[in-house]
């Protein structure tokens, strides 16, 4: 089964982390590439991730591009299936550095837009655990 972006931004919507897991050799890529991130393969399949893993870095994005609200938290999750998935962090008021390494899990989608984009995009939302 192959697994479109769109098919990926439609999954969010229903609280689920979609991605592609490698027919050769056993790698999971998120979000959805047409080739394995490890091998190069294009013999991939679509599976479901567990939304969890851990906090691997975040930034607060205090002055935001059109169409968007801030302040708002950007986070990289190193998933348990592997893949490194960026998106928003709902981060505690004041949280600094101390939240790095935390478990987290994925808690909803973001979506939005702007006139420069091609239409609406959809991004994960992490809470930690």
């Amino acid at each position: 089964m192959r697994l479109s972006s769109k098919d990926y931004e439609e999954g969010l919507k229903k609280g689920k982390l979609l991605g592609l897991k490698c027919l050769d050799c056993g790698a999971v890529t998120c979000p959805p590439l047409a080739t394995c991130r490890k091998c190069g393969s294009s013999r991939l399949e679509g599976t479901e991730l567990s939304g969890r893993g851990e906090l691997m870095t975040f930034t607060v994005i205090r002055v935001p591009p059109e169409g968007m609200e801030g302040p708002y938290a950007v986070c990289l999750v190193k998933t348990e299936e592997g893949p490194w998935v960026m998106g928003r962090l709902e981060v505690p008021e004041g949280a600094g550095q101390e939240i790095l390494g935390r478990r987290v899990r994925l808690s909803g989608a973001h979506v939005w837009s702007d006139k420069y984009s091609a239409g609406e995009r959809v991004s994960p939302i992490f809470s930690l655990e």
